[in-house]
């Protein structure tokens, strides 16, 4: 089972989720709208993601979606 990983500062307004165990050397990239992407620096898999200047019932969340279970395999 995976295990999601979230971490709120509200003194510093930063959220932080992570999908796989931080890394010691992982990298990150901008993606817009104080949006980053937390990745592997080996493998450049993602692991996580940061939301700057985050506030309870903040909008960019209105657009994720989290979906649980087993993919079919496609035929």
């Amino acid at each position: 089972m995976a295990q999601v990983k979230v971490f709120y500062e509200p003194e510093t307004e930063l959220l932080t989720v992570f999908w796989q165990p931080p890394r010691k050397d992982q990298i990150s990239t901008e993606l817009g709208d104080g949006v980053i992407l937390i990745k592997d620096s080996t493998t450049g898999e993602p692991i996580g993601v940061e939301i700057l200047s985050y506030h309870p019932g903040d909008n960019r969340f209105d657009t994720v979606s989290v979906e649980l279970g087993q993919l079919s395999p496609v035929q």
